[in-house]
């Protein structure tokens, strides 16, 4: 069973996934720090300072009025609209910046060479300049045949 385990965890599949996730997660962090820190503060700057993520809607007759957001969770029930909205607004950004950087990765790589042209069909009148190679040589065996025939 370990050998097969061993066999499992080594297949190129496993190897390449586990190489990803680990880039992928690099890569999070540094496209949440560029969002986080670079373009958030710019539209905070913009904005005047203006942060939803204390914005609530208290649910429940304990929680007072004026709080930050975490405190008032700690009273009771509240619904965190300006923390759902700031979650929301950052995924976007996160999003719009992710397609930016793999359309310039995308730009950045080397185009695939085009496929070969067909080449071109013989020009001309006449059955045999309109058939394919395979029906010429076909049609080469059967006059072979029917000279075989003929000399018996």
């Amino acid at each position: 069973m370990l050998e097969e385990f061993r066999k499992f965890a080594m297949r190129g599949n496993v190897v390449d996934l586990a190489v990803g996730v680990i880039i992928g997660a690099a890569f999070g962090a540094i496209v949440t720090s560029m969002v986080s820190d670079v373009i958030m503060p710019v539209i905070g700057a913009i904005t005047g300072g203006l942060d939803f993520s204390n914005y609530y809607l208290p649910l429940s007759a304990k929680v007072q009025a004026g709080l930050a957001y975490a405190d008032a969770k700690k009273q009771g029930a509240v619904l965190g609209w300006g923390q759902f909205l700031t979650v929301t607004l950052n995924f976007l950004i996160i999003a719009w910046v992710l397609f930016l950087a793999i359309k310039g990765i995308n730009k950045l790589q080397k185009p695939e060479p085009a496929a070969p042209a067909a080449p071109p069909r013989a020009a001309g009148r006449g059955a045999i300049a309109d058939r394919d190679s395979r029906s010429l040589e076909a049609l080469a065996r059967s006059h072979a045949s029917i000279r075989d025939l003929l000399k018996r």
